[in-house]
């Protein structure tokens, strides 16, 4: 973090690494996906290339997200700035700076990171504000909490219409992430499926396998998820 103090001028960026275990261990993984895609077998190059280009971007998209992660804040707001966008959000619109645990995450570098929430309900993770690279994070939260109140113009009270926005999109999230778990498992089953066609000199159809069965799901599931978490979000207004 750069600025002084308790003022408001403040920037949150990466100064501290990664632990060297998670490092070693994303080079294993994608070292091991890169040797399985280049062994010689009997899957198409093209499907080995798709795959290769696949870890490609990510490799990219987890590089420039490091490099070019920040948070901002001051006078006029917060400013949030990812892997190829930049977003912010004036004090006005601002709803609250919430320290969250990170789920599912016990041995994570990062286990507490903080959410910026707007009036609307949707939130804003803010890179670098988190325990790896802050080590005392809710005392830094309460004080940058403390003094964006008067640029704020209102106290930091909780609305029960904002939460209530905020629990109906935290259950759409959800319902999202289990959508999405259901694509992952209908395209490796596909991608299984197709492999076994392949050895076996059948007549694969990837672009039914691997594209039209996942999104099929993706869409019969995510309407029912998000119809089930609407009716439970009012239910703990």
């Amino acid at each position: 973090m750069d600025g002084d103090g308790r003022g408001i001028e403040r920037e949150y960026r990466r100064w501290r690494k990664a632990s060297r275990g998670r490092i070693v261990f994303a080079w294993i993984i994608t070292g091991n996906c890169a040797f399985q895609m280049a062994r010689p077998d009997s899957i198409p190059v093209r499907y080995k290339v798709l795959v290769l280009a696949l870890i490609a971007a990510l490799a990219v998209w987890g590089v420039l997200a490091t490099l070019r992660g920040l948070t901002s804040v001051g006078a006029d707001g917060v400013t949030v700035r990812g892997a190829f966008r930049v977003r912010g959000r004036a004090w006005h619109d601002i709803y609250d700076l919430r320290v969250e645990e990170r789920p599912k995450q016990s041995r994570a570098d990062v286990r507490w990171w903080t959410w910026l929430y707007d009036n609307d309900g949707c939130r804003v993770l803010l890179p670098n504000v988190d325990d790896w690279q802050l080590p005392d994070l809710r005392a830094e939260i309460d004080d940058l909490r403390t003094v964006a109140a008067a640029h704020r113009g209102m106290a930091w009270e909780p609305r029960p219409e904002v939460e209530a926005r905020i629990r109906l999109r935290a259950g759409h999230r959800k319902a999202h992430e289990r959508a999405v778990v259901g694509v992952v498992l209908a395209f490796f089953a596909g991608l299984m499926y197709l492999m076994w066609e392949v050895a076996t000199g059948g007549e694969p159809h990837p672009f039914l396998l691997l594209l039209c069965a996942p999104l099929a799901v993706y869409a019969l599931l995510l309407p029912f998820l998000r119809r089930l978490a609407s009716r439970r979000a009012p239910a703990h207004a």
